[in-house]
């Protein structure tokens, strides 16, 4: 009996543009960002649209402190979506040493 083994590599998702780029690092600095309080109480964070003079809202959070914790998050999701373009992260390596 034979069997065939197939394998395939392939990115499940396209690859970004220069504008995608553009804006993942406009939004990885804290100063394009705020938070302001809501007539409810809460507090929503916002950042400023690179092309326009408008601000964009992107999450609301009970506290002030929340919503500077999730700006954060946010500034550290794309920080790591940038690093991870530049190719693999060596984590570990073999040598023949015995």
């Amino acid at each position: 009996m034979t069997f065939l083994y197939r394998t395939q590599s392939w990115t499940s998702t396209p690859q970004p543009d220069e504008n995608t780029l553009d804006f993942w690092r406009y939004l990885v600095e804290k100063k394009n960002w705020r938070i302001v309080q809501l007539p409810n109480g809460f507090y929503q964070t916002e950042y400023h649209h690179k092309d326009e003079d408008i601000w964009v809202d992107v999450t609301r959070r009970e506290t002030i402190d929340g919503a500077e914790a999730a700006i954060d998050g946010s500034i550290e999701h794309y920080t790591k979506k940038l690093e991870f373009l530049k190719g693999p992260k060596i984590v570990k390596t073999f040598t023949d040493e015995v």
